[in-house]
C-alpha cells in the first residue's frame, strides 16, 4: 500500500536512488524496483542485542538526503536517529480520521516532501527470470492464509467448497506461506475427496517474486485481507476478498475495479483483534461459499446457480 507514495516520489525526483530497510516480507517486492538500489534486511530481531544491532546498521548505510520511515515504532525512531540523513520524516497514524491507508502514506510523502499529489494505483515490478504466463486454461487462485491473526481467517472446508464450484472452469492454484501449510493441505484434502484434480498446492512453495508472477497470472482470486490481496490489486486481478475483523475502508485494494468485497455488518465487527474477543467468529463464519460464488459472478463470466449447493464433506 505503499508503493503509489513511492512513485510519487520518483515521479518528482526520477534521478533518485533509493535503499530500502525492513523486513524481507516487507522489502522483498521491491527487488525489481528500477529505483531501489538496495535492499537491507533488517536482522536485529534475531541477534542478541537487537538495539545495538540497529545502530550498527544505521551507522553503516552511509549518507543520505532524506530518511522516510512508514513505521512510527519505538524502534523505527532509534534507527532512524542514527542514520546520517539531511532530513527526517517519520510516519505518524492521523487518529479520528476514516482514511484508506494508502491516502495516509501519501498525504505523509506529500508532507514530508512538501508536494500535493494524488496516489494512483499500487505499483509492482517483476524481474525478468519472473514471466506472466498466459494460457488458454483459467486459473483461479485462492489464499487461505492472513497473517496478522486467525481472526481474519476465513474457513478451509468453506474455501474448498468455492474451489470446487470453480473447479468446473478454472484451474485452482492454492497459495500460502510457509506457516500456512496446514489450511492450505485441508483445502487439498477436500479438493480430492471432491474428485477434484486440476489443481496445486503451492503453500509454502514460492519466493516472493515467484508468488508475484503466479498472482500476475491469474484471471481470478479468492482471498482474505492479506498482502497477496494488495499483490493482486497491482496487477488488476478480478479479486474476491473477504473481510471480517478488520476495516476495509483502510486496507481493501486500492484502485482494483474488478475488486469485490464480501463482509458481514454486525455491531462487533471490525474489532481488529488478532482473535475473536468474543469466541464466535460471526464476522467469517456467517459468510458462506455461495455468497462468495456470488460475488465471483458479478467480475467474471461464472455459470453460477444459487440453488445448487456445492458443499463439500
Amino acid at each position: 500500500m505503499v508503493t503509489p507514495a513511492i512513485e510519487n516520489i520518483v515521479k518528482c525526483y526520477p534521478e533518485s536512488e533509493i535503499v530500502l530497510y525492513g523486513s524481507y516480507l516487507a522489502t522483498e517486492i521491491f527487488q525489481a524496483h528500477p529505483q531501489v538500489k538496495e535492499i537491507i534486511t533488517d536482522e536485529s530481531r534475531k541477534t542478541g542485542s537487537r538495539y545495538f544491532t540497529l545502530y550498527k546498521t544505521a551507522r553503516k548505510l552511509g549518507k543520505f538526503d532524506i530518511l522516510l520511515s512508514f513505521r512510527s515504532s519505538f524502534s523505527t525512531k532509534f534507527f532512524s536517529f542514527f542514520v546520517d540523513a539531511r532530513k527526517k520524516c517519520i510516519y505518524r497514524k492521523e487518529k479520528g480520521m476514516v482514511k484508506h491507508q494508502v491516502v495516509r502514506y501519501n498525504d505523509f510523502v506529500n508532507r514530508c516532501f512538501g508536494i500535493n499529489a494524488e496516489p494512483k494505483a499500487l505499483t509492482l515490478y517483476l524481474s525478468n527470470e519472473i514471466a506472466v504466463k498466459r494460457t488458454d486454461r483459467k486459473y483461479a487462485g485462492i489464499n487461505p492464509g492472513a497473517s496478522y491473526g486467525s481472526a481474519k481467517r476465513w474457513y478451509p472446508e468453506k474455501f474448498a467448497d468455492v474451489a470446487v464450484a470453480l473447479s468446473r472452469t478454472y484451474d485452482i492454484i492454492i497459495f500460502g506461506g510457509p506457516g500456512e501449510t496446514d489450511i492450505a493441505g485441508d483445502i487439498e484434502k477436500r479438493l480430492c475427496a471432491a474428485g477434484v484434480e486440476n489443481y496445486v498446492n503451492l503453500a509454502g512453495k514460492t519466493s516472493i517474486a515467484e508468488l508475484m508472477g503466479k498472482i500476475a497470472s491469474l484471471d481470478l482470486f479468492i482471498t482474505g485481507d492479506s498482502g497477496p490481496m494488495h499483490v493482486a490489486a497491482a496487477f488488476g486481478i478480478p479479486t474476491v476478498a473477504l473481510f471480517g475483523p478488520t476495516k476495509d475502508t483502510e486496507t481493501s485494494q486500492w484502485k482494483n475495479p474488478k475488486g469485490v468485497i464480501v463482509k458481514k455488518e454486525m455491531a462487533c465487527a471490525p474489532c481488529m483483534k488478532r482473535t475473536c474477543p468474543l469466541g464466535h467468529h460471526a464476522c467469517m463464519r456467517e459468510i458462506g461459499a455461495d455468497e462468495v460464488l456470488k460475488a465471483v459472478s458479478t467480475i467474471v463470466d461464472l455459470d453460477y446457480d444459487s440453488s445448487i449447493k456445492h458443499r463439500v464433506i
